[in-house]
């Protein structure tokens, strides 16, 4: 059974479950990956996060059960997980622009999600250079800030700490910079990481074998294998959509939980926009390991 199969088995058994609990470890047992792998190639591919989606659907649903019945609100609630109606409501009106109430006494239109369905794409056009890298533990040493994602541009933890940093502490964080990977690391950390909307924890930082001074953090990394991709940025859905509908589906690895590190680019110190006016070479290191 292929990728966009098992995808698709994984996405049945939601539709089929929206009224209970989302059992993840059937996700991905249906999935035929681990459950940390499946949410982060489904947000990918999706360019949505799992939980997202099953909040659309569930909304979905309640919208036409509320608009095709007389059944009352707070039951509808209860239903789709939600235990008090005002979290229903806000929920509701959130991804509908009405509540659920209103909706019943106008002929507002709504906005309906779909089941989703993962379809094949000819793809591989564009060649893909990597290598997997096996790598003991090292720490990183640099300057940290909590991220909350945004759709669109850079994100504003990122953007607020390029900007705080001055000459000498860059210059300080590049001295340090002693063991492999060699140049500025733009490390991410947390469940947040990919299409979510969760919050995580941002390091502009550097590998290094020193003692961290007091004015940066300290990030230690276990021992790991990693697949390190060549890429350009900035890059686009459309590598994110390589990466995982056409690499992980075809190597035998899976991501397992850890950091994710951009090695480069350097940044202009002191400015909150970084203006790039050709692509930049980097590389990406995801963790992984053999399936």
């Amino acid at each position: 059974m292929n990728v966009l199969e098992n995808l698709n088995r994984a996405i049945a058994y939601i539709d089929l479950n929206l009224e209970n609990e989302i059992d993840e470890q059937e996700l991905a047992r249906r999935a035929c990956c681990s459950v940390y792998h499946f949410k982060r190639m489904f947000s990918y591919l999706a360019d949505i996060s799992l939980h997202e989606y099953i909040r659309r659907r569930r909304l979905t649903l309640a919208a036409f059960e509320l608009q095709n019945s007389t059944i009352k609100v707070i039951d509808v609630a209860m239903k789709y997980g939600y235990h008090s109606p005002d979290a229903f409501t806000r929920a509701f009106q959130s991804q509908h622009g009405i509540t659920p109430t209103e909706m019943r006494i106008t002929n507002q239109s709504l906005k309906v999600y779909p089941p989703m369905t993962f379809r094949l794409s000819i793809g591989g056009g564009e060649p893909m250079k990597f290598r997997i890298e096996n790598k003991t533990a090292f720490q990183v040493i640099g300057l940290t800030n909590r991220v909350i994602p945004v759709d669109i541009g850079e994100h504003q933890g990122v953007e607020q700490l390029w900007e705080s940093t001055d000459y000498d502490t860059h210059a300080e964080l590049k001295s340090l910079n002693n063991v492999e990977p060699f140049g500025i690391l733009h490390v991410d950390v947390g469940e947040g990481v990919g299409r979510g909307k969760e919050s995580y924890d941002y390091y502009f930082s550097v590998a290094s074998t020193e003692s961290c001074p007091d004015k940066f953090t300290r990030l230690f990394v276990p021992a790991m294998t990693w697949v390190v991709i060549d890429v350009k940025i900035p890059w686009g859905p459309e590598k994110w959509q390589q990466i995982y509908g056409e690499w992980f589906p075809s190597s035998g690895y899976e991501q397992v939980e850890g950091p994710t590190i951009q090695v480069g680019p350097e940044i202009q110190v002191g400015l909150k926009k970084q203006i790039m006016t050709e692509e930049v070479d980097v590389e990406y290191w995801i963790p992984v390991k053999k399936v």
